[in-house]
C-alpha cells in the first residue's frame, strides 16, 4: 500500500469486487430500481414479529445471497464487517451471529458500507486476508422508531425529511479476480458545520461529501472527469444541491457525472419520499444492485463511491447537539 496526500491510501495490487447481493423492502419494490435488486420484500416484517428482527433475516440473507454468487465458501471467508443504525448493530450481530467468520461490527451511520469497504480492501490488500464480506442493512420502520418518532403518531414529515430505506446490501472482496477493483480509499474527516434539524440530514451531511472528495482529488491528482460517475450515499435532493454548489465554490464541477443512491432509489413524485431515501441500506443496495452489475458488464469503468453519515442519535438531537458528518471514498475501476 501508499499513502498519497493526506487521508488517501492506493494499493498496489488491486482488491476485486467478486460479487455483490442486495434485498429492499416493499416500498424500494416499488421504485426505479426494482429489476436490479436480487429480491423484493412484499411486507416490512418478512415474517418476523418485529421490524428489528426483520431487518436482521435481510442482512442474514444477503449476505448469504452474496456469498452464494461469489463462488467463495464461506469457510474460506477470513473477515466479515458489518454494521447499521440501530443501538450497538444488532441488526448485523444478531443476524449474522450463525455465521461462524470472525467478526467486525462497524459503524458510521449511513456511511457504513463504504467505511467497511475501506477496512475490508486494506485487510485484503495488506495480506492479512485473501477473502472478506462487507454488508450492511437498515429498515425504515426500526429507524423511525429509534431516532424519530414512533409511527403510530403519523407525524408530519417536513418537505426536507428522507426516507430510510429498507434494505440491506453486501459484497465480497478478495485478493483474487478480474474485477472491477478497489484502488483507491480515502476514509474521511468529521466535518460539523453546526446544522441541528435532523429531518435535513443532507445539509448536515453535504460538507463532509465534498471535503472528502476534494481531498481524493487532490491527494490522488486526478479530477472530478476522471471519472464515469461519482455516487454519494444519501443526500437525497436537497444534500445533492448543497453538494455541487459547495464543489463548485472549490473549482470542482459536479454537473455532468455525479447523482446520488437517495435521488436514484425512489420516484419522488410518486411515492411521496420528500428528499430522497437514507440509510445504510440507501447506498449499499443502489450499489450492490446496480452499479455493480454496470462495472461487470463495462458500461462504466471508474466509480467514486462516496459514503456519507451523520453522526448522531435521538439523545444527543434532545440535548440541542448540532449532527457531526463523515464521508468516506472508495475508487472502483476496471
Amino acid at each position: 500500500m501508499q499513502r498519497l496526500g493526506k487521508q488517501t491510501i492506493k494499493f498496489d495490487n488491486s482488491v476485486t469486487i467478486v460479487n455483490t447481493a442486495s434485498i429492499v423492502g416493499p416500498k424500494e419494490s416499488q421504485g426505479p430500481m426494482a429489476k436490479f435488486f436480487d429480491k423484493c420484500l412484499e411486507d416490512e416484517f418478512w415474517g418476523e414479529k418485529t421490524w428489528e428482527k426483520a431487518e436482521s433475516k435481510i442482512i442474514k440473507e444477503t449476505v448469504n445471497t452474496a456469498i452464494s454468487k461469489s463462488g467463495v465458501p464461506a469457510k474460506e471467508i477470513d473477515y466479515c464487517f458489518a454494521g447499521d443504525l440501530l443501538n450497538q448493530c444488532i441488526s448485523s450481530s444478531f443476524g449474522l451471529r450463525e455465521l461462524n467468520i470472525p467478526f467486525f461490527g462497524v459503524f458510521g451511520a449511513c456511511s457504513t458500507f463504504a467505511e467497511s469497504l475501506c477496512l475490508g480492501s486494506t485487510f485484503v490488500e495488506s495480506g492479512g486476508a485473501t477473502n472478506v464480506l462487507c454488508a450492511t442493512s437498515s429498515h425504515f420502520c426500526s429507524a423511525e422508531k429509534q431516532f424519530r418518532f414512533p409511527l403510530e403518531l403519523g407525524n408530519q414529515r417536513p418537505p426536507s425529511a428522507q426516507w430510510t430505506v429498507t434494505g440491506s446490501g453486501a459484497a465480497v472482496l478478495s485478493a483474487k479476480g478480474n474485477g472491477p477493483y478497489i484502488t483507491h480509499i480515502t476514509p474521511g474527516k468529521i466535518n460539523d458545520m453546526g446544522i441541528k434539524d435532523a429531518n435535513n440530514m443532507g445539509a448536515a451531511m453535504a460538507p463532509a461529501f465534498v471535503d472528502t472528495l476534494i481531498t481524493h482529488l487532490n491527494d490522488t491528482g486526478r479530477s472530478a472527469s476522471y471519472y464515469d460517475v461519482i455516487i454519494s450515499g444519501d443526500l437525497g435532493y436537497i444534500g445533492k444541491d448543497i453538494a455541487i454548489d459547495l464543489a463548485l465554490a472549490k473549482g470542482v464541477n459536479l454537473k455532468h457525472n455525479y447523482t446520488d443512491c437517495g435521488v436514484l432509489i425512489f420516484d419522488k413524485e410518486n411515492q411521496d419520499t420528500h428528499s430522497g431515501g437514507s440509510g445504510c441500506g440507501c447506498i449499499s443496495t443502489v450499489f450492490s444492485g446496480y452499479f455493480y452489475n454496470q462495472l461487470k458488464q463495462k458500461k462504466i469503468n471508474k466509480v467514486l463511491l462516496i459514503a456519507t453519515g451523520a453522526l448522531m442519535n435521538s439523545m444527543s438531537s434532545q440535548q440541542g447537539e448540532s449532527i457531526p458528518g463523515i464521508a468516506h471514498a472508495v475508487s472502483i475501476e476496471n
